[in-house]
């Protein structure tokens, strides 16, 4: 049976080349072959920053590219998710197996790999399992409340992480003071009542074409959603989270905003 290469999953921050941590960095020239994954024309520029990453770097790596496949939208979420990671998986395991590497096989990850990415549960999938490294890199949540120059919790505060899907259909987390929000294409932050909000929004943290706003949920939500739909109409990609905190004593119970 043929062995597994190691595998080292390497968080590479938010976009800013600088958020690279010296242990990634020498991880990076350590790695002996780099997957980099390509998301369609209209994503390029991902692509193109890992290799500039990698350059920056100084790795000597080989450097193999493989297409992203599309999630099939027409099954329920789940099993959609499922599907997808089993794919990307075997398309992990066909690269390596073809460019037999004399060491260890890398991915840059953007932000760090155990915060909402998936490329550990893809490893999971792999036969036989993976020697697993993780190096860990700034997570869009740090490199938010960075621009923003806010603290991520109030004094003694917990903080609840979520996803938009979960905040559109659930609601407002129940005893929750501090919510962030990764994930959401589609702004759930509006099925929210506004009053007692406060949002701290941003988007292509890091990067150059960095973009934050920040205010009242009731007065900023438009504006957050005009900034989005035309930042994403340039780049033809966005990512971007946001931090929603109630004002103090007003904790939101069930699935109800503050009121």
């Amino acid at each position: 049976m043929t062995r597994q290469p190691e595998l080292w999953l390497i968080g590479i921050g938010t976009g800013n080349p600088d958020h690279i941590t010296l242990e990634a960095r020498q991880a990076i020239r350590d790695a002996a072959l780099v997957m980099v994954p390509r998301k369609g024309a209209d994503k390029a520029d991902l692509a193109d920053l890992r290799h500039a990453i990698l350059a920056a770097s100084g790795s000597s790596a080989a450097v193999v590219e493989f297409d992203m496949p599309i999630r099939d939208e027409t099954l329920p979420y789940a099993e959609r998710v499922s599907r997808w990671h089993d794919r990307i998986a075997a398309i992990w395991a066909g690269t390596i197996a073809a460019a037999r590497p004399q060491g260890p096989v890398a991915l840059l990850v953007w932000g760090d790999p155990g915060l909402y990415d998936s490329t550990l549960r893809i490893a999971a999938r792999l036969d036989p399992a993976p020697r697993l490294r993780v190096v860990p890199g700034i997570t869009a949540l740090q490199a938010l409340t960075a621009a923003h120059a806010i603290p991520f919790n109030r004094v003694n505060g917990a903080v609840t992480v979520t996803t938009g899907r979960r905040l559109r259909d659930h609601g407002w987390p129940e005893g929750a003071e501090t919510v962030a929000v990764m994930l959401d294409g589609e702004c759930s932050f509006r099925q929210l009542p506004g009053d007692g909000l406060t949002i701290w929004w941003g988007a292509y943290l890091g990067m150059p074409q960095q973009v934050l706003a920040s205010g009242p949920l009731a007065g900023t939500g438009a504006r957050i959603v005009a900034l989005r739909t035309e930042a994403r109409a340039r780049h033809g990609w966005i990512m971007d989270c946001y931090l929603l905190r109630s004002e103090p004593g007003r904790i939101a119970a069930g699935n109800a905003a503050p009121a």
